[in-house]
């Protein structure tokens, strides 16, 4: 294992075994129809956001007017607290390109693309696409981008294939319905293409077997903070948050709450490891298991970790539409006031008001990311939120805010 940070499973491992077993049915060895039917009965979802559907995608794009189909797996990761991605790019390679190939089938694309930022995941893939995973099905064409925070957004990954800028565009059309030189385009994570390949590898009975009724199968989890080195994780859908913060730290007893699913998932106080890792445990907690990545606090306050956040989105953010330049930038303003102690109660009020008008906004995802940021605060901390305007807060007084965020995990550029 060549990867920097300690990969581990827990409970089982599928993603994190070797090379594909020597004679496993290929992708030409099934028809569209077999594979859409497999992701379908597996119940595999997207695994870098959503957790939407496979098989509602592929047949979306399978059948949407025209001739010409590409399929994209993207494998940028803008996310500054997750490497699942570049962990499977860098070490499966092998498993992604399978499932980038059964993709191609399902829907009948002429050409299929990987889309990353990372080096060493460009070169790995290179190497493996000299095999015959992919070749045989759709040409399999390298893309290499710089990284971003909005690069990864399905209309910016389509955009920047074409040879634009890596910015997402207005929607509608969605890719599916016009991607890719205007052609129906399947744009998909690159562990939902690993997971698709796991998928007919196991059969849909075995596939289930690890999960719950709605979230089948096992995910990758990016685990990090709380003063312990980052580690990746495989765990089946359903285990409880506190039994994996458990493995990782030998107790969770010093975790006082959680960045869930990435940037987009919000602050969670530490009521949040009582939760299932499951799409509706965390979607009715107002957060998202997102990207599978989480940032465990430890005495950290709520609302430097909010303005950290927000200070990097809105350096990150897309800078196309006024959503992005004035709320997020807005927004960003009254939580370092907030941590300066500069901050009024009209702020506060203010703040509250624009992060509700900031929802589905703006061709990014930003303005909703704020969104559920800022909710999470006055959800779960209100009353700490309203203390700030009171009285300076220690905790914040001490952690400088930085745009460029000290939850991210940096890997080595090899």
């Amino acid at each position: 294992m060549s990867f920097p940070l300690p990969v581990r499973p827990l409970r089982s491992a599928r993603l994190l075994l070797g090379p594909e077993p020597v004679g496993e049915p290929g992708p030409c060895d099934l028809s569209a129809a077999e594979i859409i039917e497999i992701a379908e009965a597996a119940g595999v979802r997207g695994r870098g956001g959503a957790g939407f559907p496979l098989a509602v995608k592929l047949r979306s794009v399978a059948s949407a007017p025209g001739s010409a189909r590409y399929v994209i797996a993207n494998g940028e990761e803008g996310e500054p607290a997750s490497v699942k991605d570049r962990f499977l790019l860098r070490e499966r390679p092998e498993l992604v390109l399978r499932g980038l190939a059964l993709a191609a089938r399902a829907v009948g694309a002429d050409r299929a693309y990987a889309y990353v930022s990372d080096p060493a995941a460009a070169r790995r893939l290179a190497e493996a696409r000299g095999g015959d995973l992919a070749g045989p099905v759709a040409p399999v064409h390298i893309v290499r981008v710089r990284p971003g925070y909005v690069a990864g957004e399905e209309t910016a990954v389509v955009r920047a294939v074409a040879g634009g800028p890596a910015l997402p565009t207005v929607k509608p059309p969605r890719p599916w319905q016009a991607g890719l030189r205007g052609a129906p385009t399947l744009v998909s994570n690159a562990e939902t293409l690993a997971q698709l390949a796991l998928a007919v590898r196991l059969g849909p009975e075995e596939y289930r077997g690890m999960g719950t009724p709605e979230s089948t199968g096992t995910f990758l989890v990016t685990l990090s903070g709380a003063g312990r080195a980052a580690c990746l994780y495989e765990v089946p859908y359903g285990i409880p948050m506190r039994e994996l913060v458990t493995a990782h730290m030998g107790t969770a007893a010093g975790v006082t709450g959680m960045l869930a699913g990435g940037f987009a998932g919000g602050v969670l106080p530490a009521s949040g490891l009582d939760l299932p890792l499951t799409h509706a445990a965390f979607g009715a907690a107002g957060s998202t298991l997102g990207c599978g990545a989480f940032v465990l606090l430890a005495g950290d306050c709520p609302v430097g970790v909010a303005a950290e956040v927000a200070a990097f989105f809105d350096r990150e953010n897309a800078g196309q539409c006024g959503p992005c330049v004035k709320g997020t930038a807005g927004v960003a303003e009254v939580l370092a006031g907030l941590t300066a102690g500069t901050a009024t109660a009209d702020d506060v009020a203010r703040l509250e008001r624009w992060a509700a008008a900031l929802a589905g906004r703006g061709n990014c995802a930003t303005p909703d990311a704020v969104t559920v940021l800022v909710g999470s605060l006055f959800r779960h901390h209100r009353d700490l939120v309203g203390a700030h305007v009171d009285a300076v807060c220690e905790r914040c007084a001490a952690s400088q805010v930085t745009a460029d965020t000290k939850f991210r995990i940096s890997l080595e550029d090899t």
